[in-house]
């Protein structure tokens, strides 16, 4: 998890702080706040494959779901962006200079494989898969003692299936043969044990059965589906905040 510098004016201290966690999909944007959950599910502004085409629009987006976000004006806020495990830093930088326009006390970053396993991991410890199964694109992570050992991305996603979802192997099938390059590469059984564990599945698509039941097959393993699997990456952004704001000498004290 990393920081990126403040952008605000004068913060005089002890000012009172509200968090807000953003996830920005390709489809929908989703926001949570402490004590309210999550208060805004609404359909993202132009952005393609996980990359936004509009900041403008995306901005006027946040302004109005930053507006509506629990807690007065008069609060500094810290923002939990959540991005792609493999988006790469130009396409995390567009993202971070729209919501460095927010004018936020601090902005915090996480990737989306460590914030739906915050939110959703089975108890116990040991290696984790997550299979995020978004609208537009397919991201298999390796986690393992809380941090990314490997992952794999493609672009596709559950927008790119047929209308009457007949066809789940674009998406059921990309996301096996990402978890089975993942098993080539290891040399460490941390895959084969994850899989014994169970395999996290979040995002949207998660909802689709015809894609979960024929991942099941394809994998031969156990899928554990998060509760609410679209807005768990949100969610699990949110639970990093809130630690984030009650320890504000770890993450929110570094610039």
């Amino acid at each position: 998890m990393g920081s990126f510098g403040s952008t605000g004016g004068d913060r005089g201290p002890g000012r009172p702080v509200r968090g807000i966690a953003l996830d920005i999909g390709s489809s929908r944007t989703r926001a949570w706040a402490p004590g309210a959950g999550v208060f805004a599910d609404v359909p993202s502004g132009p952005v393609r494959r996980g990359r936004v085409t509009d900041a403008a629009s995306q901005l006027r987006l946040l302004r109005r779901l930053t507006a509506s976000a629990p807690g007065d004006g008069g609060h500094d806020t810290v923002v939990m962006l959540t991005h792609p495990v493999l988006a790469a830093p130009e396409e995390r930088k567009a993202a971070r200079q729209v919501v460095d326009a927010l004018g936020p006390a601090r902005v915090i970053a996480v990737d989306s494989a460590r914030a739906a396993a915050a939110y959703a991991a089975p108890p116990g410890g040991g290696p984790l898969l997550v299979v995020d199964l978004g609208a537009q694109l397919t991201e298999v992570t390796l986690v393992v003692d809380g941090l990314v050992q490997e992952a794999r991305l493609a672009e596709v996603g559950v927008d790119d299936l047929p209308e009457s979802g007949s066809a789940p192997d674009s998406v059921a099938g990309t996301a096996a043969d990402m978890v089975s390059d993942l098993w080539r590469h290891d040399r460490t059984g941390a895959v084969r044990g994850a899989l014994r564990r169970g395999v996290l599945v979040t995002g949207g698509g998660a909802l689709c059965l015809e894609v979960t039941g024929r991942l099941a097959h394809l994998l031969r393993a156990r899928l554990r589906l998060a509760n609410d699997p679209s807005t768990s990456v949100v969610r699990g952004a949110g639970l990093m905040l809130a630690s984030a704001l009650r320890h504000p000498t770890g993450a929110l004290g570094r610039g």
